[in-house]
């Protein structure tokens, strides 16, 4: 691109623009060739993405490799195992009203999409949503974070080594960027990051009759019934939050844990940090399995709610302590919270788990739905019955059943949010509906049965169509 950020933003869609109806005419087996080339590279490059994810975000190479390789690899898998399917027309059954004709649905590409990525896993969440994109006959603009430099700068080289410019352009910059691109007439606008930019996304893409896909996040909780193997909650549970170090929209947020098994569950949680991260606040600061935050100022905010939460009378169970100048934040976790404090009322997307007790089922469940509607959801019981109470009382993204994190990783599962966590869906089959128009389409054959209701009406046409509506009804 141009030193001037801006400069070439207008001409690149427009080269976008010229290459979409060449894309849009493109067979199963041209789509899929373009995802196994992603699918080689990704891997071919590997080591490069892990060292630019690791320069932006301290994290640690396992978990890139399973939250931005894998991501991807199984995303492309499934896309190339079922894109011929997805691609066939639909056929619908044909009412009797309109015997003589057939009918079906095909689904062709939006057109001009634009991806605008978070830093919290810069490389999955630009490729994800491209691969379904490209899957369904879409160019595509993506705009990396800048917030994640050194993964933007790869991804730019990346793409660039795999697509020409009127397939895919890649655009590196701040909001500034952003703002220039959403002034463009993109066809579909998906942007992941805070409810508060995704507000500022929509009104942009409202201005083009763009449709968008916002995964917004928001305060993901996990439920621990009485019935729940509290060892196994307590492991699940702090693995889901100290992932990327708690910097993932789909983290358990705070736990809402039956007050019997309070005690049990944090004296669980200690042992789990304890055994992943170091026996106690020294072993566990340079511990390579710990990732860090993004940034000084993100470390700052969530340090602040945690310090107010303990000043406000909140404990620390174990971590609590922090290193500004290496951008650490021990793993934390927290009891006596109560719902007024900051850090139960905003994201935390760190690696602090507040821990509140309740007393009936019901009682959590309703603190859940009094809420804003959290993309995820987690539950821990095994009292079926528990589940079931909780699945058909919470409206949320999506649920994980003795698990966190997982139904993310399933490419077979819509993900989105729901409410304030966001609207539409990725992964599979959903991200190539998401990024494909519906179009319908019904052939009239013979015999043409519609032509008895012509004009001119008479008495006899209008007692034929309420014979056919009491018929038909």
């Amino acid at each position: 691109m141009d030193s001037d950020p801006l400069a070439n933003v207008r001409a690149a869609f427009d080269t976008l623009d010229a290459g979409r109806r060449t894309l849009a005419a493109s067979t199963a087996q041209d789509r899929i060739a373009r995802l196994r080339r992603i699918r080689s590279a990704a891997l071919a490059q590997r080591e490069a993405l892990c060292a630019a994810v690791g320069e932006d975000l301290g994290r640690p190479a396992v978990e890139t490799e399973l939250g931005e390789v894998y991501m991807v690899v199984s995303e492309i898998d499934h896309a190339i195992a079922h894109l011929a399917e997805w691609m066939e027309p639909e056929r619908v059954p044909t009412p009797l009203l309109l015997t003589g004709t057939h009918s079906e649905i095909r689904y062709e590409p939006k057109g001009r999409i634009l991806v605008l990525a978070p830093w919290n896993f810069p490389f999955q969440l630009v490729l994800v949503p491209l691969v379904a994109a490209l899957a369904a006959g879409n160019c595509v603009a993506v705009r990396p974070s800048s917030r994640a430099p050194h993964t933007a700068r790869f991804l730019e080289g990346f793409l660039a080594g795999l697509f020409p410019p009127e397939e895919v352009a890649v655009f590196q910059g701040g909001h500034e960027v952003a703002d220039a691109l959403l002034d463009l007439p993109f066809d579909h606008v998906f942007f992941t990051g805070s409810a508060r930019t995704g507000r500022k996304v929509m009104v942009a893409a409202a201005r083009h009759l763009a449709s968008v896909t916002l995964e917004l996040g928001g305060k993901s909780p996990a439920l621990v019934d009485r019935s729940a193997d509290v060892a196994k909650s307590a492991e699940r549970i702090l693995w889901g939050k100290c992932f990327n170090a708690g910097q993932s929209c789909i983290a358990p947020d705070y736990v809402l844990v039956h007050r019997d098994l309070e005690e049990a569950f944090l004296a669980a949680g200690q042992r789990v940090l304890e055994a992943r991260y170091g026996a106690d606040e020294t072993a566990r600061g340079p511990s390579p399995s710990m990732g860090r935050m993004i940034d000084a100022e993100h470390h700052a905010k969530v340090l602040r709610l945690l310090e107010d939460a303990v000043a406000a009378g909140a404990r620390v169970v174990a971590g609590g302590t922090s290193r500004p100048e290496e951008r650490y934040l021990a793993p934390t976790i927290l009891a006596g919270v109560r719902p007024e404090m900051s850090i139960l009322q905003e994201e935390i997307f760190g690696p602090v788990l507040p821990v509140l007790p309740f007393g009936d089922l019901d009682e959590a469940i309703e603190f859940v739905q009094a809420r804003p509607r959290p993309l995820s959801l987690y539950v821990f019981a095994r009292d079926r019955r528990a589940v079931e109470r909780v699945l058909r009382h919470t409206t949320v993204g999506g649920t994980c059943v003795n698990t966190t994190l997982l139904h993310f990783t399933h490419p077979g599962l819509p993900f989105g949010g729901n409410g304030e966590s966001g609207m539409g869906s990725a992964h599979g089959h959903a991200g190539f509906l998401e990024f494909s128009h519906a179009h319908a389409v019904l052939v009239q054959g013979r015999p043409d049965g519609i032509r008895t209701f012509y004009p001119p009406y008479s008495e006899k046409k209008l007692g034929l169509v309420r014979k056919a509506i009491r018929f038909l009804a």
